[in-house]
């Protein structure tokens, strides 16, 4: 799966990307909106993350969907 179908699918996906990232509130996932960039930076607000590592979790994660 690419990025733009998880864009595409969102709405669908949101549980999904719950399950992985578990601190990320309803809120966050409506306002990120499947926005690659919005959810790293989620995911390094949330976590305490670096960038890159938010990035790398991302990719893994869609490695596996």
């Amino acid at each position: 799966m690419n990025w733009d179908q998880i864009e595409g699918n969102w709405q669908q996906l949101k549980g999904k990307v719950q399950e992985q990232w578990g601190e990320l509130t309803n809120d966050d996932l409506d306002k990120i909106e499947g926005n690659r960039k919005q959810l790293a930076g989620r995911i390094q607000e949330r976590y305490g993350k670096a960038q890159d590592e938010a990035e790398r979790e991302i990719d893994d994660w869609l490695n596996r969907m």
